[in-house]
């Protein structure tokens, strides 16, 4: 039942008008500063007492190096890497499979670290090197672990391969003489949903013979 007793009104203006701002100012305020916010690119607020920049809510230019190639793109501020780079860049390797962060499929290298690309915001991987899996094979020669994959015929739907292949480059350079039992704990992020997980451990077995 809507209440339109004007008596009511007043002692919400007079309780509002407490706390130093009345309902009526606040929505005055909460509109000028909805219109202050720009439609595109960014703008510099302060927060205490120091300059943020602040995204959207519309499009603005991110800067991005791939496979150490420099990229500027037009994009909202919600938009994942994952999204970049597929949609706006045409850069497939990466696959989306679960778009939660839990598969894997979409993994890619940030400063040489395995991330879930769906997961990473574009804007936040800026000023940082991104590795997918495109530029892993040196003209018509795979990579050894590519390679590996085909050797052990470690792949059937191919889809979660080239999370898997960045993955455990990842987990290989960083360790590069890990046993077999480590890069399997290493890749525990990275699922197959076919299940051919054994020709991916032989293809680690491989891999990591090499290393040895």
């Amino acid at each position: 039942m809507q209440d339109d007793d004007p008596l009511n009104d007043q002692r919400k203006e007079e309780a509002d008008s407490d706390s130093g701002v009345s309902r009526r100012d606040f929505l005055k305020i909460s509109s000028i500063s909805a219109a202050a916010v720009p439609i595109l690119g960014t703008k510099i607020v302060q927060a205490a007492g120091q300059p943020v920049r602040v995204y959207g809510p519309g499009k603005g230019p991110v800067d991005l190096t791939i496979n150490g190639q420099k990229h500027t793109l037009q994009l909202e501020p919600r938009v994942t890497l994952l999204d970049a780079l597929r949609d706006q860049l045409e850069i497939t390797g990466a696959k989306r499979v679960c778009d939660r962060a839990e598969c894997g499929a979409c993994t890619v290298m940030l400063d040489s670290r395995a991330v879930y690309a769906c997961s990473i915001l574009a804007i936040e991987a800026q000023g940082r090197a991104i590795t997918t899996v495109e530029s892993l094979m040196q003209g018509d020669e795979l990579h050894p672990i590519q390679q590996a994959f085909v050797d052990n015929d470690a792949s059937q739907c191919g889809f979660c391969t080239p999370g898997f292949v960045v993955a455990f480059k990842a987990f290989l350079d960083r360790h590069p003489n890990a046993s077999p039992q480590e890069i399997r704990r290493g890749l525990g992020g990275n699922l197959c949903r076919c299940g051919t997980y054994h020709g991916i451990q032989l293809a680690i077995a491989q891999m990591a013979q090499k290393e040895a």
